[in-house]
């Protein structure tokens, strides 16, 4: 039996439909990504499935004692409640006891508590948890809070957006649901976390709807992918993958039927223009099939244009942007001290795109401070370069003011903006990122979170700038404008600082990444996220590879030991152990010479296709040399 049906569902703001009887079908177990532009009606429709939205017409249905849980882009909260009574506020009666367990649990660790009373109070409790089978659910509680990183006690008023996201996914998993409505759920989480939540959505076979952008979630989580494209909605089983391929297939069908139906419609027209010929012939039916098709035609709607993104950068900066030497930041005294950055030097150069990679809360934003000179470091010396025109992206969109409108947030008090030497009116620049003529004095506030991203990606290349700061700009963005904006930084002249969980995104962009590795320890790599990631994967199977030879050795006392000491090499080793240096000597040159290569920015905008074959060979080195060394030591010994 299906979990959820929607059937000939209509749904229009202003004259424009969002759903023109549209009709959607979930199987238990399906995980189905909702995609389209920004703008079409994905969480509309999402709302209308929670059942926290209407149709204009047509029927969500739910099946009956189903636990559905559902993840708002923007999820609302009594700021009174802790975090934990709040990820239990969805459990029904079994809320009330599990939010009084926890107070109860708490206030036993109170000196001047009346701990009989508690204690009484406590059995009654987990007598009533234990007749309800309750304990799962609170342990589900805790293990989601603990790994989205919240405080249990802490009051939801004194939370982030980005904490208050987390806490959403937390409530809605904690339930253990039938089925799952997720709206941008990986928005404000790290890339640790995005990880963790595909393994946990794929494993739990829970069935599910989801919104999201991320392609690399898209591709690994998804079964079927549903767009909403101009009312309708397009089914494409398999992942993201395959839904490209088929979608190319689509367009170029519906472009040629478009072209055949237009070309038919134009011989029509000549036909009734005639007007001696067409009365003359008196073919009532073929004047009524014009008039039909000039309806049809009006009907049609047409695929949203693409956004046209242009970059200034400005006049160069010099060669050198920052240089790093040795550079510790602390916040804090005492026991209390945190070390952000510890001990950390660097070389940034002029055309470089850095990735930065960590958890929340590991301090990129302090480290991107550090190296644009914004902030004093405790230890070590910070070198800046000349000419530097710095751009910010906010992740939070503190720059965009709600009241104030679109046109004057791109240019205010003027009708143009410059974008290299062209001169553009600003309404027609809003047009770039399609926002149309009659929004230009729309108010910010009357903006979607796609939209928002948008006006503050049109504000920052309206002014030039030789060095980007990107925070988290892939939030709510659609995929093709994804795509057009990755295209746009693979072409900018600049140097960039991306902040990113998008991982396809980073891989896509960036030339080298910095690496949160632990205690504030930052270390530089060449590549995208996913070479760093191989990386630390090759590096760990070493570490265990290397424990493990360890505990295998004989002590020191065992006659084994002395057996295989005394034993002589073979011609055959002695000779091998002799051309061991020289082989290692000429892949650490290889390896020194290829990572030159791939750190000149030069190289990416002149042989991009030779880029990934590098890395490989990158890759295969790091294997080869970790073999000699290996080798050479056991001969040694």
């Amino acid at each position: 039996m299906p979990h959820l049906i929607l059937s000939d569902a209509s749904l229009a703001y202003g004259h424009v439909p969002l759903l023109d009887h549209a009709d959607f079908l979930l199987d238990p177990g399906e995980r189905i990504a909702l995609i389209g532009r920004n703008g079409t009606g994905k969480s509309s429709l999402l709302r209308a499935l929670a059942g926290q939205g209407a149709l204009d017409d047509g029927n969500v249905w739910v099946q009956p004692g189903i636990r559905l849980g559902y993840v708002p882009q923007e999820p609302p909260f009594d700021p009174d409640l802790s975090v934990f009574e709040a990820v239990v506020a969805g459990m029904g009666e079994i809320s009330a006891l599990l939010t009084e367990y926890h107070a109860v649990t708490h206030a036993m660790g109170e000196p001047a508590a009346d701990h009989e009373t508690l204690l009484e109070r406590m059995h009654y409790l987990q007598g009533e948890l234990e007749s309800r089978q309750a304990w799962s659910f609170e342990t589900q509680a805790e293990r989601v809070i603990q790994r989205f990183s919240l405080d249990p006690d802490a009051r939801v008023g004194t939370l982030s957006g980005g904490q208050k996201k987390r806490l959403a996914l937390a409530q809605a998993l904690a339930i253990s649901p039938d089925l799952l409505l997720l709206d941008e759920p990986t928005n404000h989480l790290d890339i640790g976390a995005i990880e963790w939540l595909e393994d946990m959505l794929i494993s739990s076979g829970v069935a599910m709807v989801f919104i999201t952008h991320d392609r690399r979630f898209l591709d690994r989580v998804s079964t079927r992918i549903v767009e909403l494209d101009r009312g309708r909605l397009l089914s494409c089983p398999g992942n993201f993958s395959a839904y490209l391929a088929k979608k190319e297939l689509i367009l170029h069908d519906e472009a040629i039927q478009s072209a055949k139906f237009d070309k038919f419609l134009a011989q029509e027209e000549v036909w009734i223009r005639k007007g001696v010929e067409a009365r003359r012939t008196r073919n009532e039916g073929r004047v009524l099939r014009l008039e039909q098709l000039r309806r049809d035609r009006a009907a049609r709607r047409e695929r949203q244009g693409k956004v046209e993104l242009t970059l200034d950068s400005g006049d160069k900066s010099g060669k050198l942007v920052a240089e790093l030497e040795h550079v510790s930041k602390h916040f804090g005294e005492g026991a209390q001290q945190l070390t952000v950055v510890r001990d950390f030097s660097c070389r940034l150069q002029r055309g470089d795109k850095i990735g930065l990679i960590g958890p929340n809360g590991a301090g990129k934003t302090t480290l991107l401070r550090l190296i644009l000179g914004e902030l004093a470091p405790d230890t070590g010396t910070v070198r800046l370069g000349t000419k530097i025109q710095v751009a910010y992206f906010d992740q939070f969109r503190t720059q965009l003011d709600e009241e104030a409108a679109l046109v004057d947030v791109i240019s205010p008090g003027s009708d143009y903006v410059e974008i290299g030497n062209e001169k553009k009116h600003v309404i027609g620049y809003l047009g770039d990122f399609l926002f149309a003529p009659q929004r230009a004095r729309s108010p910010v506030k009357s903006l979607s979170g796609g939209e928002r991203n948008r006006l503050l990606l049109a504000r920052l290349f309206a002014r030039p700038a030789n060095v980007l700061v990107l925070d988290e700009p892939t939030n709510d963005l659609d995929i093709e404008t994804l795509e057009l904006l990755e295209q746009l930084l693979q072409e900018y002249t600049g140097t960039l600082f991306l902040v990113s969980h998008d991982r396809t995104f980073i891989d896509n962009v960036v030339t080298q990444t910095i690496a949160y590795e632990g205690d504030g320890v930052w270390r530089e790599y060449a590549g995208g996220y996913q070479d760093w990631a191989d990386y630390q994967v090759k590096r760990r199977a070493a570490d265990a590879a290397q424990s493990t030879a360890r505990r295998a050795e004989p002590s020191a006392a065992s006659p084994k030991v002395k057996a295989d000491s005394s034993r002589k090499l073979s011609y055959k080793e002695s000779r091998e152990l002799s051309e061991l240096p020289q082989q290692i000597a000429t892949l650490e040159q290889e390896q020194k010479e290829i990572s030159l290569r791939l750190a000149d920015p030069a190289f990416y905008q002149s042989q991009t296709q030779d880029a990934q074959g590098l890395s490989l060979r990158l890759s295969e080195i790091d294997n080869q040399l970790l073999v000699l060394l290996e080798r050479w030591e056991a001969l040694e010994g």
